[in-house]
């Protein structure tokens, strides 16, 4: 029974990145071996089990065997004579495909830590073909280091797109790897690559972002990757990212609502991407609006229960008049209009308002809209 860290913690410790989870895998032993040992399996698909102490993921050595399209359509033999090599044969890329032994030496059979230093991302074997996730993995991966894609991956991935086996991938996972890469450090990257394959096109045509070469090409992908290295330079969450990306379409509201209902898009993410599709361009010129449009936009945001959501409107704006001028105004001064529309709508006491009867909602929203008036009427149209 030989124990070998394995994989992404390898990877970022070679690279001097901060290392959150280890994965474990573990030679020469038996379900029945890692039981004793007091290990807790939770693997559905294959031998894996929690380390008693601290939690980590152990796997016993395994090899797969492509039996059906998709990437659960696999078999896997996991057994005492399964070697180090052959599990680590299975994996995407070479530098992912690395181990060091509990001696602390590297064990690096694909020459991973070659690419590695190269900042190359290669996969190990034809059986990376097998499998349509490592198309979005590599992708993330891209955006995530900045790698380049080797050239026979790249054709891999052509290969792959063009017999059919990314039409296999399930909602749940595409979302899973869209999200993180949008969430990476170079987001646009992700999105080049995936249009560079075919897979954009194929498995995104719902977002109506043009392909053309090797990148998607077209003033509203460019005005997109402006706006997304914006958002990421900015540090905004997953929703902005994400409604920046369904902004780019243009898309009538109900293929958008058709694009989420399939990705199983969070709510969060939902809603926001359907906001800015009714309000995003009222909202990047928030300082031009009437006060009574001003109200609207608010109530619009629920910001009255949930403020964030204005906030969060307010950076896609910003992000996108920062990729059609290429240049941002500081302080964006149609977030200082939004923010002090909803300060002035708040200010009002709504209980007093509610006290005197009548059609409550109606008389509140007469008094914020008055009181909003009476701030920010001089600044603005009427």
């Amino acid at each position: 029974m030989r124990i070998y860290q394995v994989g992404g913690s390898i990877r970022d410790e070679l690279l001097g990145l901060p290392v959150s989870d280890r994965d474990w895998v573990v030679v020469g032993a038996t379900p029945e071996q890692m039981g004793r040992e007091g290990y807790l399996p939770v693997g559905k698909d294959f031998p894996v089990f929690l380390h008693p102490v601290t939690r980590e993921e152990y796997a016993l050595a395994r090899t797969e065997r492509k039996t059906a399209r998709g990437y659960k359509g696999f078999s896997v033999q996991a057994s005492p004579e399964v070697t180090l090599e052959e599990d680590l044969a299975r994996r995407d890329l070479t530098i992912n495909a690395m181990a060091r032994g509990e001696d602390g030496v590297l064990i690096d059979p694909f020459a991973g830590g070659r690419d590695l230093r190269a900042g190359v991302l290669r996969h190990v074997s034809p059986a990376f073909s097998e499998d349509p996730v490592r198309i979005l993995r590599v992708a993330r991966f891209a955006a995530r280091f900045g790698f380049v894609i080797a050239p026979e991956t790249a054709a891999l991935m052509k290969t792959m797109v063009a017999s059919g086996e990314t039409d296999a991938l399930v909602a749940e996972r595409v979302w899973q790897e869209l999200a993180r890469g949008l969430m990476e450090k170079n987001p646009w990257r992700m999105l080049a690559e995936l249009a560079g394959c075919g897979m954009l096109a194929r498995a995104y045509a719902a977002l109506g972002i043009a392909a053309s070469g090797d990148i998607p090409a077209n003033a509203a992908s460019d005005q997109l990757a402006r706006a997304l290295g914006f958002a990421a330079k900015e540090n905004h969450v997953l929703a902005v990212r994400f409604a920046l990306l369904t902004r780019a379409a243009r898309e009538p509201l109900d293929r958008l609502e058709a694009l989420c209902e399939s990705l199983r898009v969070p709510a969060e993410c939902r809603d926001l991407a359907q906001l800015a599709a009714r309000h995003g361009a009222a909202a990047a010129r928030a300082e031009t609006l009437a006060p009574v449009e001003l109200l609207g936009l608010v109530e619009a945001s629920d910001a009255f229960r949930r403020p964030q959501r204005l906030e969060q409107l307010m950076d896609v704006a910003e992000a996108e008049t920062f990729a059609a001028r290429h240049w941002a105004q500081v302080p964006f001064p149609a977030r200082h209009t939004a923010r002090s529309a909803l300060a002035a709508a708040r200010s009002i006491d709504a209980a007093a308002v509610a006290a005197d009867g009548g059609d409550i909602g109606a008389r509140i929203r007469a008094a914020r809209y008055a009181n909003l008036l009476q701030t920010m009427g001089g600044a603005q149209g009427r």
